[in-house]
Protein backbone atom coordinates (compact mmCIF):
# COMPACT_ATOMS: atom_id res chain seq x y z
CA UNK A 1 0.00 0.00 0.00
CA UNK A 2 1.22 3.49 -0.84
CA UNK A 3 0.18 5.71 2.07
CA UNK A 4 0.36 8.80 -0.16
CA UNK A 5 -2.54 7.35 -2.20
CA UNK A 6 -4.84 7.43 0.84
CA UNK A 7 -7.19 10.45 0.82
CA UNK A 8 -9.74 9.55 3.49
CA UNK A 9 -9.47 7.35 6.58
CA UNK A 10 -12.51 6.13 8.51
CA UNK A 11 -11.92 4.68 11.99
CA UNK A 12 -14.29 2.21 13.67
CA UNK A 13 -13.42 2.57 17.36
CA UNK A 14 -11.77 5.96 16.86
CA UNK A 15 -11.77 6.73 20.60
CA UNK A 16 -9.36 3.93 21.50
CA UNK A 17 -5.97 5.06 22.72
CA UNK A 18 -4.09 3.48 19.80
CA UNK A 19 -6.76 4.31 17.22
CA UNK A 20 -6.94 7.98 18.21
CA UNK A 21 -3.15 8.34 17.82
CA UNK A 22 -3.50 7.10 14.23
CA UNK A 23 -6.48 9.40 13.64
CA UNK A 24 -4.43 12.36 14.86
CA UNK A 25 -1.51 11.28 12.67
CA UNK A 26 -3.52 11.04 9.47
CA UNK A 27 -5.39 14.25 10.26
CA UNK A 28 -2.10 16.10 10.77
CA UNK A 29 -0.76 14.84 7.43
CA UNK A 30 -3.68 16.32 5.51
CA UNK A 31 -5.97 13.29 5.18
CA UNK A 32 -9.71 13.62 5.78
CA UNK A 33 -10.57 11.66 8.92
CA UNK A 34 -13.85 10.58 10.54
CA UNK A 35 -15.09 7.70 12.62
CA UNK A 36 -17.42 5.91 15.02
CA UNK A 37 -17.12 5.08 18.68
CA UNK A 38 -19.49 3.62 21.25
CA UNK A 39 -19.20 6.37 23.86
CA UNK A 40 -18.08 9.96 24.12
CA UNK A 41 -14.86 10.43 26.10
CA UNK A 42 -12.16 13.04 26.66
CA UNK A 43 -10.31 11.51 23.71
CA UNK A 44 -13.25 11.78 21.30
CA UNK A 45 -13.85 15.37 22.46
CA UNK A 46 -10.23 16.25 21.63
CA UNK A 47 -10.67 14.72 18.15
CA UNK A 48 -13.92 16.65 17.58
CA UNK A 49 -12.05 19.85 18.45
CA UNK A 50 -9.76 19.10 15.50
CA UNK A 51 -12.80 18.98 13.18
CA UNK A 52 -12.76 15.18 12.95
CA UNK A 53 -16.38 14.04 12.51
CA UNK A 54 -17.42 11.36 15.03
CA UNK A 55 -20.77 9.74 15.80
CA UNK A 56 -21.71 7.37 18.60
CA UNK A 57 -24.37 5.11 17.08
CA UNK A 58 -23.55 2.08 14.92
CA UNK A 59 -25.50 3.19 11.87
CA UNK A 60 -24.55 3.00 8.20
CA UNK A 61 -26.74 6.07 7.59
CA UNK A 62 -24.44 8.14 9.81
CA UNK A 63 -21.31 7.43 7.75
CA UNK A 64 -20.48 10.76 6.03
CA UNK A 65 -21.11 10.73 2.27
CA UNK A 66 -17.49 11.48 1.35
CA UNK A 67 -16.37 8.23 3.04
CA UNK A 68 -18.62 6.06 0.85
CA UNK A 69 -16.16 6.05 -2.08
CA UNK A 70 -14.30 2.73 -1.88
CA UNK A 71 -11.56 3.95 -4.22
CA UNK A 72 -10.46 6.82 -1.96
CA UNK A 73 -11.35 5.58 1.54
CA UNK A 74 -9.39 3.25 3.80
CA UNK A 75 -11.25 1.82 6.81
CA UNK A 76 -9.35 1.03 10.02
CA UNK A 77 -10.91 -0.94 12.89
CA UNK A 78 -9.87 -2.23 16.27
CA UNK A 79 -10.13 -5.95 17.13
CA UNK A 80 -12.41 -4.95 20.02
CA UNK A 81 -15.20 -4.26 17.48
CA UNK A 82 -17.70 -7.18 17.35
CA UNK A 83 -18.15 -9.18 14.14
CA UNK A 84 -21.80 -8.12 13.80
CA UNK A 85 -20.97 -4.40 13.69
CA UNK A 86 -23.18 -2.80 11.01
CA UNK A 87 -20.71 -0.23 9.73
CA UNK A 88 -17.81 -2.69 9.61
CA UNK A 89 -19.89 -5.18 7.62
CA UNK A 90 -21.07 -2.43 5.26
CA UNK A 91 -17.47 -1.56 4.36
CA UNK A 92 -16.43 -5.22 4.00
CA UNK A 93 -19.41 -6.11 1.77
CA UNK A 94 -18.88 -3.09 -0.48
CA UNK A 95 -15.26 -3.78 -1.34
CA UNK A 96 -13.51 -1.14 0.79
CA UNK A 97 -9.91 -1.64 1.89
CA UNK A 98 -10.53 -2.62 5.54
CA UNK A 99 -7.52 -2.96 7.83
CA UNK A 100 -6.96 -3.73 11.49
CA UNK A 101 -5.17 -1.02 13.45
CA UNK A 102 -2.04 -3.18 13.54
CA UNK A 103 -2.03 -3.52 9.76
CA UNK A 104 -2.10 0.22 9.08
CA UNK A 105 0.56 0.75 11.77
CA UNK A 106 2.57 -1.98 10.05
CA UNK A 107 2.34 -0.09 6.75
CA UNK A 108 3.62 3.07 8.45
CA UNK A 109 6.57 1.28 10.09
CA UNK A 110 7.43 -0.58 6.87
CA UNK A 111 8.40 2.72 5.30
CA UNK A 112 10.32 4.09 8.31
CA UNK A 113 13.15 3.28 10.71
CA UNK A 114 11.09 1.71 13.48
CA UNK A 115 11.85 1.53 17.21
CA UNK A 116 9.31 -0.87 18.74
CA UNK A 117 8.61 -1.54 22.42
CA UNK A 118 7.09 -4.94 23.24
CA UNK A 119 6.14 -6.62 26.52
CA UNK A 120 3.10 -7.55 28.57
CA UNK A 121 3.87 -4.64 30.96
CA UNK A 122 5.75 -1.36 30.60
CA UNK A 123 5.15 -0.72 26.90
CA UNK A 124 3.47 2.65 27.26
CA UNK A 125 5.87 4.17 29.78
CA UNK A 126 8.95 2.81 27.97
CA UNK A 127 7.85 3.99 24.52
CA UNK A 128 6.85 7.40 25.88
CA UNK A 129 10.23 7.84 27.59
CA UNK A 130 11.91 6.81 24.32
CA UNK A 131 9.78 9.20 22.25
CA UNK A 132 10.61 12.03 24.66
CA UNK A 133 14.36 11.30 24.52
CA UNK A 134 14.28 11.44 20.72
CA UNK A 135 12.16 14.61 20.68
CA UNK A 136 14.41 16.47 23.13
CA UNK A 137 17.48 15.44 21.13
CA UNK A 138 15.99 16.83 17.89
CA UNK A 139 15.42 13.45 16.25
CA UNK A 140 12.54 14.01 13.83
CA UNK A 141 10.56 10.95 14.90
CA UNK A 142 6.82 10.31 15.17
CA UNK A 143 5.84 8.33 18.28
CA UNK A 144 2.54 6.41 18.50
CA UNK A 145 1.82 5.96 22.20
CA UNK A 146 -0.61 3.87 24.21
CA UNK A 147 -1.20 6.59 26.77
CA UNK A 148 -1.34 10.36 27.12
CA UNK A 149 2.18 11.75 27.61
CA UNK A 150 2.11 14.46 30.27
CA UNK A 151 4.78 16.48 28.43
CA UNK A 152 2.71 16.68 25.23
CA UNK A 153 -0.84 16.08 26.52
CA UNK A 154 -1.16 13.66 23.61
CA UNK A 155 -0.73 10.03 22.60
CA UNK A 156 1.14 11.22 19.50
CA UNK A 157 4.51 12.97 19.34
CA UNK A 158 4.41 14.23 15.79
CA UNK A 159 7.59 14.37 13.74
CA UNK A 160 8.62 13.19 10.30
CA UNK A 161 7.76 9.91 8.60
CA UNK A 162 11.31 8.54 8.36
CA UNK A 163 11.59 7.43 12.03
CA UNK A 164 8.80 5.96 14.19
CA UNK A 165 8.40 4.82 17.79
CA UNK A 166 5.58 2.34 18.35
CA UNK A 167 4.17 0.07 20.99
CA UNK A 168 4.40 -3.50 19.76
CA UNK A 169 1.10 -4.86 21.09
CA UNK A 170 0.92 -8.63 21.65
CA UNK A 171 -2.90 -8.63 21.78
CA UNK A 172 -4.30 -10.42 18.72
CA UNK A 173 -0.64 -10.97 17.66
CA UNK A 174 -0.69 -7.40 16.35
CA UNK A 175 3.05 -6.89 16.79
CA UNK A 176 3.80 -9.45 14.10
CA UNK A 177 2.56 -6.90 11.53
CA UNK A 178 5.40 -4.50 12.38
CA UNK A 179 8.81 -4.09 10.73
CA UNK A 180 11.07 -3.11 13.65
CA UNK A 181 14.71 -2.09 13.29
CA UNK A 182 15.45 -1.68 17.01
CA UNK A 183 13.16 -3.24 19.61
CA UNK A 184 12.92 -4.30 23.22
CA UNK A 185 10.89 -6.82 25.21
CA UNK A 186 10.17 -5.67 28.76
CA UNK A 187 8.26 -8.71 30.04
CA UNK A 188 6.45 -11.88 28.95
CA UNK A 189 4.01 -12.71 31.75
CA UNK A 190 0.99 -14.79 30.80
CA UNK A 191 -1.82 -12.54 29.54
CA UNK A 192 -4.46 -12.44 26.79
CA UNK A 193 -5.11 -16.15 27.26
CA UNK A 194 -8.39 -15.65 25.40
CA UNK A 195 -6.13 -15.21 22.35
CA UNK A 196 -3.14 -17.43 23.15
CA UNK A 197 -4.74 -20.20 25.29
CA UNK A 198 -1.44 -20.79 27.16
CA UNK A 199 1.82 -19.09 28.13
CA UNK A 200 3.90 -21.17 25.69
CA UNK A 201 1.94 -19.83 22.71
CA UNK A 202 2.42 -16.29 24.02
CA UNK A 203 6.18 -16.79 24.38
CA UNK A 204 6.34 -18.28 20.87
CA UNK A 205 4.72 -15.12 19.52
CA UNK A 206 7.30 -12.95 21.29
CA UNK A 207 10.09 -15.10 19.83
CA UNK A 208 8.59 -14.64 16.37
CA UNK A 209 8.46 -10.88 16.99
CA UNK A 210 12.13 -10.83 18.06
CA UNK A 211 13.10 -12.56 14.82
CA UNK A 212 11.50 -9.75 12.82
CA UNK A 213 13.90 -7.17 14.31
CA UNK A 214 16.48 -6.23 11.68
CA UNK A 215 19.15 -4.51 13.81
CA UNK A 216 19.14 -4.84 17.61
CA UNK A 217 16.78 -6.56 20.06
CA UNK A 218 17.01 -5.78 23.78
CA UNK A 219 15.40 -8.17 26.27
CA UNK A 220 14.91 -7.95 30.00
CA UNK A 221 17.55 -10.10 31.68
CA UNK A 222 16.18 -13.58 32.30
CA UNK A 223 13.70 -13.78 29.44
CA UNK A 224 14.20 -16.86 27.21
CA UNK A 225 14.95 -14.87 24.05
CA UNK A 226 18.43 -14.14 22.68
CA UNK A 227 19.47 -10.49 22.45
CA UNK A 228 21.24 -7.72 24.31
CA UNK A 229 20.06 -7.52 27.91
CA UNK A 230 18.95 -4.80 30.31
CA UNK A 231 18.34 -5.07 34.05
CA UNK A 232 18.29 -3.43 37.47
CA UNK A 233 20.93 -4.64 39.95
CA UNK A 234 21.89 -7.57 37.72
CA UNK A 235 24.75 -8.14 35.29
CA UNK A 236 23.55 -7.17 31.81
CA UNK A 237 24.57 -5.14 28.77
CA UNK A 238 22.72 -2.15 30.25
CA UNK A 239 22.33 -2.14 34.03
CA UNK A 240 21.01 0.34 36.60
CA UNK A 241 22.60 0.04 40.03
CA UNK A 242 23.08 1.99 43.29
CA UNK A 243 19.41 3.03 43.35
CA UNK A 244 18.48 5.80 45.76
CA UNK A 245 15.15 7.54 46.37
CA UNK A 246 15.40 11.33 46.62
CA UNK A 247 12.15 13.27 47.24
CA UNK A 248 10.06 10.77 45.31
CA UNK A 249 12.58 10.52 42.44
CA UNK A 250 14.99 7.70 41.65
CA UNK A 251 18.71 8.32 41.23
CA UNK A 252 20.90 5.53 39.88
CA UNK A 253 24.10 4.69 38.01
CA UNK A 254 23.97 3.19 34.53
CA UNK A 255 26.50 0.76 33.06
CA UNK A 256 26.54 0.29 29.29
CA UNK A 257 28.81 -1.93 27.19
CA UNK A 258 31.28 0.99 26.93
CA UNK A 259 30.88 3.28 29.97
CA UNK A 260 29.51 3.95 33.44
CA UNK A 261 27.54 7.15 34.04
CA UNK A 262 26.58 8.08 37.60
CA UNK A 263 23.58 9.85 39.13
CA UNK A 264 20.95 9.47 36.41
CA UNK A 265 17.67 10.87 37.76
CA UNK A 266 14.06 10.13 36.79
CA UNK A 267 11.05 11.92 38.19
CA UNK A 268 8.98 8.74 38.36
CA UNK A 269 8.03 6.65 41.40
CA UNK A 270 8.37 2.87 41.45
CA UNK A 271 11.33 0.58 40.85
CA UNK A 272 9.55 -0.87 37.80
CA UNK A 273 9.95 2.54 36.16
CA UNK A 274 13.71 2.33 36.58
CA UNK A 275 13.60 -0.85 34.48
CA UNK A 276 11.38 0.87 31.89
CA UNK A 277 13.86 3.76 31.77
CA UNK A 278 16.83 1.43 31.25
CA UNK A 279 15.02 -0.22 28.32
CA UNK A 280 14.30 3.16 26.68
CA UNK A 281 17.84 4.35 27.41
CA UNK A 282 19.35 1.24 25.80
CA UNK A 283 17.28 1.70 22.63
CA UNK A 284 18.08 5.41 22.39
CA UNK A 285 21.78 4.75 22.96
CA UNK A 286 21.75 2.01 20.30
CA UNK A 287 20.11 4.53 17.95
CA UNK A 288 23.08 6.84 18.50
CA UNK A 289 22.21 9.21 21.34
CA UNK A 290 24.87 9.63 24.05
CA UNK A 291 24.14 8.68 27.67
CA UNK A 292 24.70 12.26 28.96
CA UNK A 293 22.20 13.57 26.37
CA UNK A 294 19.71 10.88 27.39
CA UNK A 295 20.19 11.72 31.08
CA UNK A 296 19.47 15.39 30.39
CA UNK A 297 16.25 14.49 28.54
CA UNK A 298 15.11 12.25 31.42
CA UNK A 299 15.17 15.22 33.82
CA UNK A 300 12.31 16.84 31.91
CA UNK A 301 10.16 13.71 31.49
CA UNK A 302 6.87 14.16 33.36
CA UNK A 303 5.36 10.70 32.92
CA UNK A 304 2.21 9.24 31.40
CA UNK A 305 -1.35 9.91 32.52
CA UNK A 306 -2.86 6.99 34.47
CA UNK A 307 0.61 5.57 35.21
CA UNK A 308 1.05 6.22 38.96
CA UNK A 309 -0.46 9.66 38.37
CA UNK A 310 -1.03 11.86 41.41
CA UNK A 311 -4.55 13.34 41.42
CA UNK A 312 -4.38 14.62 45.04
CA UNK A 313 -1.15 15.03 46.98
CA UNK A 314 -1.63 16.67 50.39
CA UNK A 315 -0.50 15.90 53.93
CA UNK A 316 -3.90 14.39 54.78
CA UNK A 317 -4.75 12.62 51.53
CA UNK A 318 -2.97 11.12 48.53
CA UNK A 319 -4.95 9.88 45.50
CA UNK A 320 -3.08 7.91 42.84
CA UNK A 321 -4.51 6.78 39.49
CA UNK A 322 -3.01 3.86 37.56
CA UNK A 323 -3.90 1.73 34.54
CA UNK A 324 -2.74 -1.53 36.17
CA UNK A 325 -4.97 -4.45 35.15
CA UNK A 326 -2.72 -7.51 35.60
CA UNK A 327 -1.51 -9.06 38.90
CA UNK A 328 2.15 -8.30 38.09
CA UNK A 329 1.28 -4.64 37.54
CA UNK A 330 -0.72 -4.49 40.77
CA UNK A 331 2.25 -5.96 42.67
CA UNK A 332 4.46 -3.19 41.26
CA UNK A 333 1.93 -0.54 42.35
CA UNK A 334 1.59 -1.92 45.90
CA UNK A 335 5.38 -2.15 46.26
CA UNK A 336 5.76 1.45 45.06
CA UNK A 337 3.07 2.73 47.45
CA UNK A 338 4.65 0.92 50.41
CA UNK A 339 8.05 2.30 49.45
CA UNK A 340 6.78 5.89 49.09
CA UNK A 341 4.38 5.89 52.07
CA UNK A 342 5.62 3.27 54.58
CA UNK A 343 3.86 4.91 57.53
CA UNK A 344 0.45 5.56 55.94
CA UNK A 345 -2.53 3.24 55.50
CA UNK A 346 -3.56 2.58 51.91
CA UNK A 347 -6.70 1.41 50.13
CA UNK A 348 -6.75 -0.10 46.66
CA UNK A 349 -9.82 0.56 44.51
CA UNK A 350 -9.77 -1.98 41.69
CA UNK A 351 -12.01 -2.42 38.67
CA UNK A 352 -11.25 -5.84 37.10
CA UNK A 353 -10.91 -5.69 33.30
CA UNK A 354 -12.43 -8.54 31.26
CA UNK A 355 -14.23 -11.62 32.56
CA UNK A 356 -11.67 -13.91 30.91
CA UNK A 357 -8.66 -12.19 32.52
CA UNK A 358 -10.39 -12.22 35.92
CA UNK A 359 -11.10 -15.96 35.53
CA UNK A 360 -7.60 -16.84 34.26
CA UNK A 361 -5.72 -14.95 36.99
CA UNK A 362 -8.18 -14.94 39.91
CA UNK A 363 -5.76 -16.46 42.43
CA UNK A 364 -2.96 -14.12 41.36
CA UNK A 365 -5.30 -11.10 41.54
CA UNK A 366 -6.43 -12.15 45.02
CA UNK A 367 -2.84 -12.48 46.21
CA UNK A 368 -1.69 -9.10 44.81
CA UNK A 369 -4.79 -7.21 45.99
CA UNK A 370 -4.43 -8.70 49.48
CA UNK A 371 -1.25 -6.65 49.89
CA UNK A 372 -3.24 -3.41 50.22
CA UNK A 373 -4.25 -2.47 53.78
CA UNK A 374 -7.83 -2.22 52.54
CA UNK A 375 -9.44 -3.15 49.22
CA UNK A 376 -12.57 -1.94 47.43
CA UNK A 377 -13.71 -3.86 44.34
CA UNK A 378 -15.90 -2.46 41.57
CA UNK A 379 -17.83 -4.64 39.13
CA UNK A 380 -15.89 -6.25 36.27
CA UNK A 381 -15.53 -4.00 33.22
CA UNK A 382 -16.57 -6.21 30.27
CA UNK A 383 -15.00 -4.25 27.38
CA UNK A 384 -15.34 -6.56 24.35
CA UNK A 385 -16.63 -9.59 26.31
CA UNK A 386 -19.91 -11.13 27.38
CA UNK A 387 -20.28 -12.30 31.01
CA UNK A 388 -18.90 -15.69 32.04
CA UNK A 389 -21.16 -17.57 34.44
CA UNK A 390 -19.90 -17.40 38.01
CA UNK A 391 -17.12 -14.92 37.26
CA UNK A 392 -17.99 -11.78 39.23
CA UNK A 393 -16.26 -9.25 41.46
CA UNK A 394 -18.06 -10.82 44.43
CA UNK A 395 -16.48 -14.18 43.52
CA UNK A 396 -13.05 -12.53 43.32
CA UNK A 397 -13.61 -10.68 46.61
CA UNK A 398 -14.18 -14.00 48.41
CA UNK A 399 -10.70 -15.12 47.33
CA UNK A 400 -8.94 -12.06 48.77
CA UNK A 401 -7.20 -12.82 52.08
CA UNK A 402 -7.86 -9.46 53.75
CA UNK A 403 -10.55 -8.68 56.34
CA UNK A 404 -10.75 -5.05 55.21
CA UNK A 405 -12.47 -5.63 51.86
CA UNK A 406 -15.78 -4.71 50.29
CA UNK A 407 -17.67 -4.56 47.01
CA UNK A 408 -18.84 -1.11 45.91
CA UNK A 409 -21.01 0.40 43.22
CA UNK A 410 -19.66 3.43 41.37
CA UNK A 411 -22.38 5.54 42.98
CA UNK A 412 -21.29 4.63 46.52
CA UNK A 413 -17.54 4.70 45.88
CA UNK A 414 -16.78 8.14 47.31
CA UNK A 415 -18.69 7.35 50.51
CA UNK A 416 -16.85 4.03 50.87
CA UNK A 417 -13.48 5.72 50.37
CA UNK A 418 -14.39 8.32 53.02
CA UNK A 419 -15.34 5.54 55.47
CA UNK A 420 -11.91 3.99 54.98
CA UNK A 421 -9.11 4.64 57.47
CA UNK A 422 -6.61 4.98 54.62
CA UNK A 423 -4.95 8.27 53.66
CA UNK A 424 -3.42 6.86 50.46
CA UNK A 425 -6.05 5.91 47.88
CA UNK A 426 -4.97 4.01 44.76
CA UNK A 427 -7.51 3.67 41.92
CA UNK A 428 -6.47 1.00 39.43
CA UNK A 429 -7.87 -0.64 36.31
CA UNK A 430 -8.10 -0.39 32.53
CA UNK A 431 -11.86 0.17 32.17
CA UNK A 432 -13.95 3.29 32.71
CA UNK A 433 -12.42 3.77 36.16
CA UNK A 434 -10.22 6.23 34.26
CA UNK A 435 -13.25 8.53 33.89
CA UNK A 436 -14.53 7.72 37.38
CA UNK A 437 -11.29 8.86 39.00
CA UNK A 438 -11.95 12.44 37.86
CA UNK A 439 -15.33 12.42 39.62
CA UNK A 440 -13.78 10.98 42.79
CA UNK A 441 -10.95 13.53 42.67
CA UNK A 442 -13.35 16.48 42.50
CA UNK A 443 -15.49 15.23 45.41
CA UNK A 444 -12.54 14.39 47.65
CA UNK A 445 -10.77 17.68 46.87
CA UNK A 446 -13.82 19.64 48.04
CA UNK A 447 -13.61 17.98 51.45
CA UNK A 448 -9.83 18.21 51.81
Amino acid sequence: MNLSDIHRVYFIGIGGIGMSALANYFNSTGKIVAGYDRVETAITKSLLEKNIAIHFKDSVELIPEQFRDSEKTVVVYTPAIPNNHNELNFFIKNGFKVLKRSEILGEITKNSFCLAVAGTHGKTTTSTILGHILEVNNVNATSFLGGIAENYNSNLILGGNKITVVEADEFDRSFLKLSPNIACITSMDADHLDIYKNKTALEDAFKEFSEKVSDTIFVKKGLPIPGKTFAVNETADYTASNLKVNKGCYVFDIKTPTEIVKNIQINLPGKHNVLNTVAALAMANSFGISIPAIAKALLTFKGVKRRFSYKIQTENLVLIDDYAHHPTEINAIVDSVNEMYPDKKNVGVFQPHLFSRTKDFSDEFAKSLSKFNEIILLDIYPAREKPIKGITSSWLLDKIDNKNKLLSSKENLVENIKKSKATVVVMIGAGDIGELVDVVTKKLKIEN
